[in-house]
């Protein structure tokens, strides 16, 4: 059974502490009753409560002291709630901490506005030197946690609720590439840029209906991966179209334009307007323009439109 991406986030990290006795993990209430880590290595297992920058606070301690925690809340109380303590932790201290945030962009749709979180990746991109991940399956979180524990470097990792996705082939044997292709395509085609779990879904479905596009799915999204990924594309391609669950401001349209001058890049986003309903993931994308329809639009578009 394919795991979601925060169940694979839980079962890897799991399994890294098997062997290596420094690995921690924190959570803000959001572990549940039967919480892997919890029940396989309980002395190295916290819950906080909702108290969330003070899980950033002591992982930076315990980082510094040389541990390697893990610590995971919904994306909004991650990313805003404790934006201050993720600064300081992770980028002015360059603690090797890794922050895993479910529930991001509107995932958590039913609880309200109040938990949907599109902002997340403007913020944390900001944040010289934390690698920024928003892995789409079960082995491409796998591989993005065994990266973040071995290397130590200071993480950022967003993930949704229960959705569960394989991921597109190359990604589950070791580091992940700046650009992953599901799909080179001709010179001169358009060529979709998928972000995270949803707007890669929306990519691999718009090129079933297009097989003319090109589809090339992005990772790792901090300046640094972004800048090599790039450098990737723009040989290959000159029009892009970025499918990403956040909004334009902060997001990775915006970052590629900078990086692409001299291509057409546009995207398929949330937009600007808030959410103010309720209802599952599906609905409240649709009321924020995100669907499949606006990618295939979005795709046949003139480079001048």
């Amino acid at each position: 059974m394919t795991l979601s991406g925060r169940d694979a986030y839980r079962a890897t990290l799991t399994r890294i502490a098997e062997t290596d006795d420094r690995v921690l993990c924190f959570e803000a209430d959001l572990g549940g009753r039967r919480h892997p880590f919890a029940e396989r290595h309980p002395d190295r297992f916290f819950n906080l409560g909702i108290a969330e920058a003070t899980m950033i606070d002591m992982a930076a301690g315990l980082a510094v002291a040389g541990y390697k925690p893990f610590v995971s809340t919904f994306a909004p109380f991650a990313a805003l709630r404790a934006a201050e303590s993720l600064k300081l932790t992770l980028g002015y201290l360059a603690a090797g901490v890794t922050v895993v945030a479910p529930y991001a962009g509107v995932s958590g749709a039913w609880f309200g506005t109040t938990h949907h979180c599109l902002e997340d990746l403007a913020v944390l991109r900001a944040i010289p030197g934390v690698v920024v991940a928003a892995p789409h399956g079960e082995a491409e979180m796998r591989s993005v946690i065994e990266y973040a524990a071995a290397s130590g470097r200071p993480h950022y990792v967003r993930t949704g609720r229960n959705a569960a996705y394989e991921s597109l082939p190359g990604t589950g044997d070791g580091r992940i590439p700046p650009v992953v292709w599901d799909h080179r395509g001709p010179p001169g085609a358009t060529c979709l840029v998928s972000v995270g779990e949803e707007g890669t879904r929306l990519c691999v479905a718009a090129r079933e209906r297009d097989p003319g596009l090109a589809h090339a799915h992005l990772c790792y999204l901090d300046h640094e991966h972004l800048a090599a990924a790039a450098a990737e594309l723009a040989p290959l391609h000159r029009r892009f179209v970025v499918v990403e669950e956040h909004r334009p401001a902060g997001g990775v349209a915006e970052a590629l334009a900078l990086l692409l001058p001299d291509h057409a890049v546009t995207g398929v986003n949330a937009g600007h307007s808030w959410p103010t309903e309720g209802g599952d993931h599906g609905e409240v994308l649709a009321r924020l323009g995100l669907t499949l329809p606006a990618v295939l639009d979005a795709a046949s578009r003139p480079a001048s439109a």
